[in-house]
């Protein structure tokens, strides 16, 4: 890849997930980078956020002057809730994902195989989150999961593989993943390639893929 190619960084990656996000939708954003989806949905585009712990119509982080330390997501990030938000029971939102009533679910990933597989918790203590929490219910609950990741590990490793070798939040539930380098459907050929960064080949990019990609 050539050096003037720069990836996205993580607002840049939540940026292009919040572009297509439909209007009219209700998702739910996981820990880390989805958390970031909010902040880029424009105040005109009607798209109900959630979050497991209770909270329904989410906005994006408030200025520091005007967080309420008593709303906060599932990550206990300060938020700010649109108009016409709601309040509810931990048990009423945990029937909103069981209940198959989410559009959508953005979660971050450690790896995503082919078929749609998903491993994205761990349990070593240096890492952000160190349980499964609401994953695996969202994963299988929502009509639809989108992973944003970066495209490789910190050592260069991919993490768009053929089969994952972490052990699994769900099995065959991904549709899409959004990388730092580019958009990929999961489909029943493999790995589609629906958008990359500018200049970047579709050669480079399989470079820093495990799974086989084909062009959209």
């Amino acid at each position: 890849m050539s050096d003037d190619i720069l990836p996205l960084d993580r607002n840049g990656m939540a940026a292009r997930v919040a572009r297509d996000v439909p209007e009219g939708w209700y998702v739910n954003l996981g820990i880390g980078i989805p958390t970031l989806v909010a902040d880029h949905i424009p105040p005109e585009r009607e798209v109900v956020v959630h979050s497991e712990n209770g909270v329904l119509g989410i906005g994006p982080a408030p200025a520091a002057h005007r967080q309420n330390p008593w709303l906060i997501n599932a990550s206990t990030q300060r938020v700010s809730l649109r108009p016409g938000g709601a309040f509810v029971h931990h048990a009423d939102s945990f029937a909103m994902v069981r209940g198959g009533h989410l559009d959508l679910c953005v979660l971050g990933g450690f790896q995503v195989a082919e078929n749609g597989d998903l491993a994205n918790w761990a349990h070593a203590a240096a890492e952000v989150g160190r349980q499964i929490g609401g994953a695996m219910d969202l994963a299988v609950g929502a009509k639809r999961v989108w992973v944003v990741m970066e495209h490789t590990t910190k050592d260069g490793k991919p993490r768009i593989l053929r089969r994952c070798s972490y052990p699994l939040t769900a099995a065959r539930c991904v549709s899409r993943v959004y990388t730092n380098l580019a958009v990929l459907e999961v489909t029943a050929r493999g790995f589609a390639v629906l958008d990359m960064l500018p200049g970047l080949t579709l050669e480079a990019l399989q470079a820093r893929t495990e799974a086989p990609l084909y062009a959209a």
